[in-house]
């Protein structure tokens, strides 16, 4: 069970700019007219959540998994400058099923169906309509050896009732977008001789919009590449003087991602590489993590034209710690 309380204070306005020639450009021009769309308010989301889960035996070979979890979400929206608003309040039981059938003991296949709940935002009327979803998942998972596995997914994610501007009030949101993704992962994971571990991946995803109110439907959802693959790998010292000490590298590959929902501009692929220095000894723990060790220069997220955000550079971090 889990339960939540969210509070939210808030002053909104806008004003007029005079235009700015982008070849001759004069700044420091200041705010003119009215105040446009000016507004205090103040939010209240509350939310409780039950949840139910268990797994059933039904054979050597078959396994199936059944939970369930109730959300009451409530939304109190108030305008505290014309004293008005609304208090909404809704209720979801998200089902969760799971199948494994074991052919051979190496070999599982598993399929599963789960629906999800989340309260969204507040639109121009107060109202605070939850966002849904419902995921649908077949894999199969291979033990290659005792500490090796290998598992490939396919999977189709649609969530609906996504915010989308209010064409009536453009600083407000009506909710009534859609989006799916759909894709296979492919990971590898474990220890491939003793004391050498790793850890990939690789991930095709098709996520585009299925329902907007203004955006084209068929565009791809930002900052999702259709191709991102990954490998980190370690090597732990396992006797001798130096035993505990390690070294680890990894590389990321990310392909090109739109950068808005309206898929005006592309954010080009990127290629980072990680390293990593530790050593461990009986509850002692000490490390250094090299990010992007070649430093190159890439994006890593956007939102809009405006809003476009670089990775990090090379960056060092050393933690020390001691596990009790």
């Amino acid at each position: 069970m889990n339960l939540s309380r969210e509070d939210t204070f808030a002053t909104n306005f806008s004003h007029e700019l005079a235009s700015l020639d982008v070849f001759d450009p004069q700044y420091g021009s200041r705010p003119t007219g009215p105040v446009i769309y000016p507004f205090n308010y103040r939010v209240r989301n509350d939310a409780l959540g039950i949840y139910l889960q268990d797994q059933i035996t039904l054979a050597d070979n078959l396994k199936v998994l059944l939970g369930g979890r109730f959300d009451i979400a409530s939304n109190d929206y108030r305008r505290l400058d014309t004293v008005s608003g609304g208090f909404q309040q809704n209720e979801a039981f998200s089902p969760r099923v799971g199948i494994v059938y074991q052919p051979i003991p190496p070999i599982s296949l598993y399929a599963s169906y789960g629906k999800s709940f989340l309260q969204a935002g507040t639109t121009a009327r107060a109202q605070a309509e939850p966002e849904r979803g419902t995921q649908y998942e077949v894999g199969v998972k291979v033990d290659l050896s005792s500490r090796l596995a290998a598992t490939l997914a396919f999977y189709d994610l649609t969530r609906t009732n996504l915010p989308t501007p209010d064409p009536n009030n453009p600083l407000f949101t009506i909710l009534v977008g859609e989006q799916r993704s759909r894709g296979i992962e492919f990971d590898l994971t474990g220890e491939i001789l003793p004391g050498w571990n790793v850890i990939a991946g690789y991930a095709y995803t098709d996520a585009e919009v299925t329902k907007d109110n203004t955006i084209a439907v068929g565009n791809q959802i930002n900052n999702v590449p259709k191709h991102a693959i990954n490998l980190w790998t370690t090597y732990e010292i396992q006797s001798g003087a130096l035993k505990g000490f390690g070294a680890g590298l990894g590389f990321y590959f990310v392909g090109d991602r739109q950068g808005d929902l309206v898929n005006t501009f592309v954010l080009p692929s990127y290629f980072r590489t990680d390293a990593a220095l530790f050593y461990k000894r009986g509850q002692f723990r000490a490390g250094l993590n090299f990010k992007n060790l070649f430093n190159i220069d890439y994006f890593d997220s956007s939102s809009s034209r405006d809003n476009v955000y670089y990775g990090d550079p090379f960056t060092v971090q050393g933690t020390i710690s001691w596990q009790f």
